[in-house]
């Protein structure tokens, strides 16, 4: 029995720019486990969608391999769309179709009735239901989800991709989503999932940071917290632009940035935080809290791409 649903070795993507070939990834390589939600985490322009793209058969990599479910995404592209649900960034649904008429239209495609696969769909298909004759062009975000998400997964895919799913919808809508994930997985299907958002990376059960077509890290999110080198400090004060200039102006500081309404500063030996806070009462005045703070998934990646860039 496989161990891994997705290998992803050594994958490089180049696309045609004005200057001559721009880099999309730079041998990309990471393994999604079978039933498992996989994060693939960065920022828009990161690389996510043309990796996407490969997996799901749609695209050629220019170097490298991909298999799913050990089957190569280059020469078995055909046997492979048969058990994939892909769910681009985009809402790519039949705008001027009903919800049932999209939905028919995607069961005939794979050849299946809606109601074959209704126990791994219903709960979805419930709150759609009521809106069954409506327009897909006329949907709210939330629901325009849910109907290509039940699109995706008519025909009970072993493997589910999701572009990006979140991207645009309520914070309801986006729970919602992620605990119909859950769901899929204690059913065995196998979730690799895109986001920009760095919270919804701790409900997954291994993620991969991507930032400029460059896989950074991979582990389970507690674990790439948990690797964190340093301790982080939280800085407060009335003016957060002039806290972090000052700030980064600190020879002892090793990285400051905003962070909310705060800065978040690693220094350079944890000696050095005494002279952080003597500075900043000295030169900024007062009204500066400091105090320690734990490494969120966003100082991971701020870390990892300034690494990276260095």
């Amino acid at each position: 029995m496989l161990n891994n649903i997705i290998t992803v070795s050594g994958v490089s993507k180049f696309y045609a720019g004005a200057s001559g070939r721009v880099p999309a990834l730079v041998d990309v390589s990471f393994d999604v486990p079978q039933g498992c939600i996989f994060g693939l985490i960065g920022p828009d322009g990161a690389g996510k969608t043309t990796t996407f793209r490969i997996i799901a058969t749609l695209m050629l990599p220019d170097c490298g391999e991909v298999t799913v479910s050990g089957l190569s995404a280059k020469r078995d592209y055909r046997e492979i769309r048969r058990f994939i649900g892909y769910m681009p960034g985009r809402f790519s649904l039949y705008q001027d179709l009903s919800v049932q008429e999209n939905l028919e239209f995607f069961a005939r495609i794979f050849g299946v009735k809606i109601g074959d696969n209704l126990g791994l769909i219903e709960g979805i298909y419930s709150q759609l239901e009521p809106f069954k004759n409506r327009l897909a062009g006329r949907l709210s975000g939330g629901m325009k989800q849910k109907l290509a998400l039940c699109c995706a997964l008519i025909h009970c895919p072993r493997l589910l991709l999701l572009d990006e799913p979140t991207t645009g919808v309520d914070p309801v809508s986006r729970q919602e989503l992620w605990e119909i994930l859950g769901a899929m997985r204690s059913k065995g299907i196998s979730v690799l999932v895109s986001t920009p958002y760095m919270d919804e990376a701790m409900n997954c059960d291994k993620m991969a940071f991507i930032s400029k077509g460059k896989i950074l890290k991979t582990g389970s999110p507690q674990n790439i917290i948990d690797s964190f080198p340093q301790q982080v400090y939280r800085v407060r004060g009335p003016d957060a632009f002039r806290l972090l200039k000052f700030l980064r102006g600190l020879p002892c500081v090793r990285s400051a940035y905003s962070f909310g309404d705060s800065c978040h500063v690693c220094v350079k030996s944890t000696s050095d935080i005494g002279d952080v806070k003597r500075l900043l009462a000295r030169d900024v005045g007062p009204g500066i809290k400091v105090e320690e703070f734990s490494a969120s998934l966003e100082d991971c990646f701020i870390r990892l791409a300034q690494n990276d860039d260095n």
